[in-house]
């Protein structure tokens, strides 16, 4: 089968969204399909396009097997919403070109958000006369409502009509929760319109390792009780929680707090920790995929943090898979379908959103039972190699695929 991945995010750009699309790709190009890629040039998240990619158009490259189309993007670090916006059309226009050279095709799966790439899922559906299948990452505008991020009415309304419009096109649409699912449900889609492909792990690539012991070294970290939140840090995420559990633990020189990626929050949980003049945490900058495992070796301990808020239940955050596999305790810190994949595992603990004070007690406790951890992070590894390997996770997707069909 002829396959179209539209996405304005792929990698070499960093993230979760990123590496689960690259997986995508790479998955359905090892099942046997011929997959074409039409993406943005990469500037995510720093708005900052790569001296390799600069002053282009239009590109085409390979990538393991699969063909990559880039088009041309407004890149955007941090700005107003409607920069954001800016951000988003301009791929949605651009992204015409890169469908117009993609050759036939046979089925077309876009990434949402953004949620405006609809305008071009359509275009490529009517252009290649082939069905899109809408793949819902986050049920936006509805989490962006929750958090308050988006409060105007008439956008609100005219958003949510979008939504429901882009869904009743689609062929079939996919989930990457069952909080997702089920909110789908409740627009009324039909339960045999609804695919499942949840995020997974490349358990080879994240495993237990010894100590990187050159970068423990230039970190200053030897001796240290590690503890790792490695991701993206946005306004979901609720990392203040984590700065304040620091604050109260900053007199145990042991414990370090590493917070490595980006994302909109970044600046100000710097500001905070500045002001605070934490002396156990330090930033680092998103690492390429292959290399994140070299700052898991380091970690005593995982973390994974949510703000308190309803759309939160339905949340995995991608960052769960990779700390369950790489061989160490994770704290969970939130509520929902997260929360209970940590408990199931036995790779961790979860704890209640927004309540530094049960993470610090938490984090010393961990500390003092070296035997509990290890018993946890083996739980954590058998699990995530059994329920959340990748190709597992996408034979499954195709199998649930060809089942609509013959449904159908």
């Amino acid at each position: 089968m002829r396959i179209l991945l539209l996405t304005q995010y792929f990698p070499p750009e960093k993230g979760a969204a990123q590496v689960r699309l690259w997986e995508l790709a790479k998955g359905l190009h090892h099942q046997g399909h011929e997959v074409t890629v039409v993406t943005a040039f990469p500037n995510h998240p720093t708005g900052i396009i790569p001296e390799e990619y600069q002053g282009k158009r239009f590109m085409q490259e390979e990538m393991a097997g699969v063909k990559v189309l880039r088009t041309w993007i407004y890149p955007v670090k941090r700005g107003r919403f409607w920069l954001r916006l800016l951000n988003y059309f301009s791929f949605v226009f651009s992204s015409l070109s890169g469908i117009a050279r993609s050759g036939q095709q046979d089925l077309i799966i876009v990434e949402s958000p953004p949620l405006f790439i609809g305008f071009s899922a359509m275009f490529a559906s009517w252009l290649k006369k082939a069905p899109y299948i809408f793949n819902v990452s986050d049920l936006w505008p509805e989490s962006a409502v929750q958090l308050g991020l988006v409060t105007n009415q008439t956008i609100i309304r005219a958003t949510e009509w979008l939504e429901g419009y882009f869904y009743k096109k689609a062929y079939k649409l996919s989930a990457q929760t069952q909080g997702i699912v089920t909110g789908l449900q409740r627009k009324n889609v039909p339960p045999e319109d609804i695919l499942f492909l949840p995020n997974g792990v490349d358990t080879e690539l994240f495993q237990p390792r010894p100590k990187d012991q050159n970068l423990e070294k230039n970190l200053g970290l030897a001796g240290k009780t590690v503890i790792l939140y490695a991701g993206t840090m946005g306004y979901a995420h609720g990392i203040e929680t984590a700065l304040e559990a620091a604050d109260i633990l900053r007199n145990d020189e042991e414990l370090f707090f590493l917070f490595v990626g980006d994302g909109s929050e970044r600046p100000r949980l710097e500001e905070i920790a500045r002001e605070k003049k934490l002396p156990n945490v330090r930033f680092i900058d998103f690492q390429p995929l292959e290399v994140i495992p070299r700052y898991y070796s380091l970690s005593s301990i995982n973390l994974s943090t949510l703000r308190r808020y309803k759309l939160s239940e339905g949340v995995r955050p991608s960052k769960v898979f990779p700390a369950l596999a790489s061989g160490q305790p994770l704290i969970y810190v939130g509520e929902g379908e997260g929360a209970e994949i940590v408990k199931e595992s036995g790779g961790g603990v979860v704890l209640e959103p927004e309540n530094p004070e049960l993470l610090a007690r938490t984090i010393l406790e961990l500390k003092r039972d070296p035997e509990g951890c290890r018993a946890m992070a083996g739980q954590g590894r058998a699990y995530v190699i059994e329920h959340y390997s990748w190709n597992s996770l996408i034979r499954n997707w195709l199998k649930q695929l060809d089942s609509s069909k013959e449904a159908n």
